[in-house]
C-alpha cells in the first residue's frame, strides 16, 4: 500500500493532545494504523508532550516537595510484585477483514458486517455511533459512480479503505486521506475496479449544489 495523502500537522497535534471529536479521532486512528509515516509523526508529538509534562511536574515537585509515608517503599515493591503475577493481556487477533483495528471496534471486520443504508445513485452509507461534535460514516460507492457535487460548511476527513476516487484536486487510493474545508468544492468519482469504500467524518453538514441532494440531506444526516 502506497500512501501519498497524509494527516496535516494540526490534526496530528490535536490527536496527540486528545482534543479531537471522537468521529475525527476514529478516522485519524484508522489512518495511523495504516501509515508508518504518520504513526512516526504521532510518536514524536507524544514524546514531546511527555517531555513537557515531565518538566512541568519536576518544576512543581521542586517548588513544593511532597512528604512520603514511612511504608511507601515497601508498598511500592509489593505493587510491583503483584503486577508481575498478573497474566499478560492476550494479543488482539490478527486482521482478518478489510477494516483496520480501530475501525473494527465500531463496524466489525469488514463491509459484510455493516448495516448499509441506500442514499441514492447506488451509494450506500452507515453512520457509526460516536460522541458529539462530529459524525462519522462508512460510504460504499460503486465503481464509476459519483457523489453529488458539494462544498463544505466545516471540515471533512475522508479515508479510503478500498478502491479509489478522484476529484478536481487529486486521486485518493487505499490509506489516503483527503482533508476538505470550506474552500473545497468537488464531485468525487469512484474509479473503475473494486467499489470504493471510505470512512468519512464531518463536523458540519455538507453544502450540496443540486436540489434533490439538498432535500434528502435532512433525512440522511449528511
Amino acid at each position: 500500500m502506497t500512501i501519498t495523502h497524509h494527516l496535516s500537522e494540526p490534526l496530528v497535534m490535536a490527536y496527540a493532545a486528545g482534543t479531537l471529536p471522537e468521529a475525527f479521532s476514529l478516522v485519524v486512528a484508522t489512518h495511523i494504523s495504516l501509515c508508518d509515516e504518520c504513526r512516526a509523526r504521532l510518536g514524536a508529538h507524544e514524546a514531546l508532550g511527555g517531555a513537557i509534562l515531565d518538566a512541568v511536574l519536576d518544576a512543581k515537585d521542586a517548588a513544593a516537595p511532597a512528604s512520603l509515608a514511612p511504608d511507601s517503599l515497601a508498598a511500592t515493591i509489593a505493587r510491583i510484585k503483584a503486577m508481575d503475577r498478573t497474566p499478560p493481556t492476550p494479543p488482539r487477533p490478527p486482521r482478518t477483514g478489510l477494516f483496520p483495528a480501530p475501525l473494527r471496534d465500531y463496524a466489525g471486520d469488514g463491509p459484510e458486517a455493516v448495516k448499509w443504508r441506500r442514499v441514492g445513485g447506488g451509494v450506500r452509507q452507515a453512520i457509526l455511533p460516536t460522541g458529539r461534535g462530529a459524525t462519522v460514516r462508512l460510504l460504499h460507492i460503486p465503481a464509476g459512480s459519483s457523489v453529488p457535487d458539494h462544498g463544505h460548511r466545516g471540515t471533512e476527513l475522508t479515508l479510503v479503505l478500498q478502491g479509489a476516487f478522484r476529484d478536481d484536486s487529486a486521486r485518493f487510493g487505499p490509506g489516503d486521506l483527503e482533508i476538505a474545508d470550506q474552500s473545497v468544492e468537488h464531485t468525487p468519482v469512484a474509479e473503475a475496479g473494486p467499489d470504493c469504500i471510505c470512512l468519512a467524518a464531518t463536523d458540519a453538514p455538507l453544502r450540496f449544489n443540486a436540489l434533490l441532494p439538498r432535500i434528502a440531506q435532512r433525512f440522511l444526516r449528511i
